[in-house]
């Protein structure tokens, strides 16, 4: 058995890893996270006229986005400057 675990973010390589490896090998080697280890962010509601939303999407289209990314792209943007 190989004991070094391998030391990389990508998900391709981790996941390789694991198919051709068993967990119970390495028990020694692994440790209890108690934090949170993805921290995702609140989602909010934002209610807008049907023309605002037309407006929005359009703008979010002419920039090749989503609206919900330009939406928040924006917000940060008004965040970082207040």
């Amino acid at each position: 058995m190989n004991t070094q675990l391998p030391k990389t973010d990508s998900i391709k390589e981790l996941a390789h890893f694991w198919d051709n490896h068993d967990i119970t090998d390495y028990e020694e080697l692994l440790e209890e996270v108690i934090e949170p280890v993805f921290n995702r962010g609140t989602d909010i509601q934002i209610h807008l006229k049907k023309e605002e939303i037309e407006s929005l999407e359009k703008i979010a289209k002419q920039r090749g986005k989503r609206h919900n990314e330009l939406v928040k792209e924006w917000i940060i943007e008004k965040l970082k400057v207040a």
